[in-house]
């Protein structure tokens, strides 16, 4: 799967089968969904789960916050836009599994 195709995915009633929770986090955010997306990595201490929820902090706007997430991620903040960003989290996730 690309982030195309799980992008393409969100007006479905829920996530494909077999998403990793990060995966998931990401679907639920693009479906409108930014509580249910938090709350999936809300306690995660891995550089991805890390990564993940900077993004979700900064689609919130709490940038600060991001900020904190981005260096426990060991990123840089991002500045692209919204999207860019989620296709790159997506992709690099997708890679790993």
């Amino acid at each position: 799967m690309t982030a195309e195709e799980l992008r393409a995915t969100r007006e479905d009633a829920g996530p494909p089968a077999a998403l990793s929770n990060l995966v998931e986090a990401l679907w639920w955010e693009a479906h409108g969904d930014w509580d249910r997306a938090h709350r999936m990595v809300d306690d995660l201490t891995t550089r991805d789960g890390a990564w993940v929820h900077a993004y979700l902090h900064r689609v919130e706007g709490d940038l600060g916050n991001a900020g904190y997430w981005y260096r426990q991620a060991g990123r840089p903040v991002c500045r692209a836009p919204l999207q860019e960003e989620w296709a790159e989290i997506v992709e690099a996730l997708l890679r790993a599994e």
